[in-house]
C-alpha cells in the first residue's frame, strides 16, 4: 500500500511538472507560431496550431526594414547591457566588500541608507536624473544610457551578505603575506566568489537588456535605440505589424535565453550563499 502511494505521488509530481513546463513554453510557442505566420493567420477567427504556410521571409523582412534598424538596436542593447553589468558588478561588489569587511564607525548607517534607496520609487528620481543627464549633454549617448544606472542597492546588499559569510581565514592568510584590503579583494575574494558574481551579473544583464523607459527617454536618436525601444515602434496608432513584432521579439530574447542557460546554476548557488533567508 505504501509503495503504491509513493508511486502515485511520484506520477502526480511528474504530471504537474510537465503541465507547468508546457505552460511555461506557451509564450515561446506563440513567438515562433506568430512570427512565421502572415497577418491574416495571426488575426484569423479560428486558431490553428501552426499556419499552413510558414513565412520564413519574415526574418529577413525585419532585418531589412529601412525604417527600423533592428541590427543596430540589438548591438546597442548588447553594449549597454554588458557595460551596465560589468560596471554594476564591480561597483556593487567593492561597496559590499567594504561594508562587510572594512571596519569604520558609520558602516551600519551607510548600509541602512543604501537599503533605504530601495524604498524610493523610480518615478521620484527619474526627472532629476534626466535633467542631470541633459545638462551634461549625454542625451543619445552611451554615457547617458549606462552611467546613471550603474549603482544597484540590491546588488550591493547581495554582495555584502555573501562577503559576511566569506571565510576569514583566507583573508587573514593574505594579510600575513602583506596584502591590504584592496589586493586581498582582487586576488583572494574575487576569484573565490564566482557564483555570486555570476548570479548578480545575470540578474543585472537581464534587467539592463529589458530596460525600456530610460532608453526611450535618453536614446532620442534612432542610432541610440535599444531593441526594446525598436520593438515599441511596431505597435503605433497608425500601424500594427504583428508578424514583425513577434519575429523581432523572438530574436530579442535569444541572448537572454543563452545567458540564462549558461549561468542558471550560478543564480541558485549565489543566492543560497548570500544568507538572504536568514
Amino acid at each position: 500500500m505504501h509503495d503504491a502511494l509513493t508511486r502515485a505521488g511520484r506520477a502526480l509530481r511528474v504530471v504537474l511538472l510537465v503541465a507547468l513546463a508546457l505552460l511555461f513554453l506557451v509564450p515561446f510557442y506563440l513567438l515562433v507560431r506568430n512570427g512565421l505566420a502572415s497577418e491574416a493567420d495571426i488575426t484569423a477567427p479560428t486558431w490553428a496550431f501552426f499556419p499552413r504556410e510558414l513565412h520564413w521571409s519574415n526574418l529577413t523582412e525585419v532585418f531589412t526594414d529601412p525604417d527600423l534598424p533592428l541590427a543596430r538596436s540589438l548591438l546597442n542593447s548588447a553594449v549597454i547591457a554588458v557595460s551596465t553589468t560589468v560596471g554594476t558588478v564591480v561597483l556593487a561588489s567593492m561597496a559590499g566588500y567594504g561594508l562587510a569587511r572594512i571596519p569604520y564607525r558609520h558602516a551600519s548607517v551607510v548600509f541602512y541608507a543604501i537599503l533605504g534607496t530601495l524604498m524610493v520609487p523610480a518615478a521620484v528620481t527619474f526627472v532629476p536624473s534626466f535633467v542631470l543627464v541633459s545638462t551634461l549633454g549625454w542625451i543619445s549617448t552611451l554615457r547617458g544610457l549606462v552611467i546613471p544606472t550603474l549603482f544597484s542597492a540590491f546588488a550591493c546588499f547581495v554582495f555584502r551578505q555573501y562577503f559576511l559569510g566569506f571565510p576569514k581565514e583566507l583573508e587573514d592568510a593574505a594579510r600575513v603575506d602583506g596584502l591590504g584590503y584592496w589586493r586581498t579583494y582582487w586576488r583572494i575574494v574575487v576569484p573565490n566568489a564566482r557564483p555570486v558574481f555570476a548570479a548578480v551579473g545575470t540578474i543585472v544583464f537581464i534587467g539592463a537588456w529589458n530596460s525600456f523607459l530610460w532608453p526611450l527617454v535618453i536614446g532620442q536618436d534612432q542610432s541610440a535605440w535599444t531593441v526594446q525601444v525598436a520593438l515599441s515602434t511596431f505597435t503605433t496608432a497608425q500601424n500594427l505589424n504583428l508578424h514583425k513584432l513577434f519575429v523581432a521579439a523572438g530574436v530579442s530574447i535569444v541572448p537572454l535565453v543563452v545567458v540564462f542557460l549558461l549561468l542558471q546554476r550560478y543564480i541558485v548557488a549565489g543566492v543560497e550563499r548570500t544568507g538572504i533567508d536568514d
